[in-house]
């Protein structure tokens, strides 16, 4: 099936799970969208190892995705939703320091799919943490912060728990609903990959899986120019409970959809 094609099949099943108001019927559309997504891939990558010589053989390729505007707050977390999705669709990242920008390495397949999913689930997640934050629920939730306290010579460091404000608790519950996710489609994509090897064992899926995953990680220690470490963990300022459990709901009820074409909604959203 040409790329084309996977991603107009995509599209639909995202259309599907946008529309429907029951939420096992949009769990099961999101899953089969990344199992296609995921079977795709490996379709692709089994004729790469038998095109014939006077093809031309797709190779991994390295993309810019924009994030935000620089400077914008918050950022961290979408490029966390983003690294989520782009672990189970195999696409490794670079992360520019200002998080505005995500380097994306892989092959053009994967990588529209990965901004398809990030295009759909940006705008679920702002819109998610946009409704907990009007709700007040956070107002009742508290953060647990490290800090430092001198008695005479000694330094101790100390865990305090204070209320929540409204900005910690955006983050908060946008990095839970981020993991939600990696680990939602982590487990579409595992089943996918098993199906796909039991299916077929004649076809030699697993190695194939293998040589693609040798060509990328070749590929990005090749091209990746990045120094240093992105600090995507120091995202927020504490660790609230109570909003990451409510950005977990969220992550877990989330639908896939959101652009009437796959692939040509914008990636950034405005704050």
């Amino acid at each position: 099936m040409s790329s084309d094609k996977m991603l107009a099949r995509i599209g639909g099943l995202l259309r599907q799970a946008e529309s429907t108001d029951n939420p096992h019927e949009a769990e099961a559309f999101m899953e089969a969208a990344q199992r296609l997504a995921t079977s795709s891939a490996i379709d692709l990558a089994v004729a790469r190892s038998h095109t014939a010589s006077r093809e031309k053989r797709a190779t991994p390729v390295q993309r810019m995705v924009r994030i935000g505007e620089p400077g914008k707050k918050g950022l961290r977390t979408y490029v966390q939703l983003f690294l989520a999705i782009a672990r189970a669709n195999d696409v490794q990242c670079d992360i520019a320091q200002s998080s505005a920008q995500v380097f994306a390495y892989g092959f053009d397949s994967d990588i529209d799919t990965c901004e398809a999913l990030y295009a759909s689930l940006i705008v679920q997640m702002v819109k998610a943490s946009d409704a907990y934050i009007k709700s007040g629920e956070y107002r009742t939730a508290t953060v647990q912060r490290v800090v430092v306290q001198t008695r005479g010579r000694r330094r101790y460091r100390v865990r305090e728990e204070k209320p929540l404000a409204g900005v910690t608790a955006r983050l908060e519950f946008q990095l839970a609903f981020a993991v939600r996710i990696g680990e939602r489609l982590g487990e579409a994509k595992k089943k996918a990959e098993t199906e796909a090897i039991e299916a077929a064992p004649e076809v030699g899926t697993a190695l194939v899986l293998r040589n693609k995953e040798i060509e990328l990680k070749d590929f990005y220690s090749s091209t990746s120019t990045a120094r240093g470490t992105w600090r995507g963990q120091s995202a927020t300022a504490g660790f609230s409970h109570g909003a990451r459990r409510a950005g977990d709901r969220a992550g877990r009820a989330a639908r896939l959809g959101g652009e009437p074409e796959l692939g040509r909604g914008s990636t950034q959203l405005e704050r």
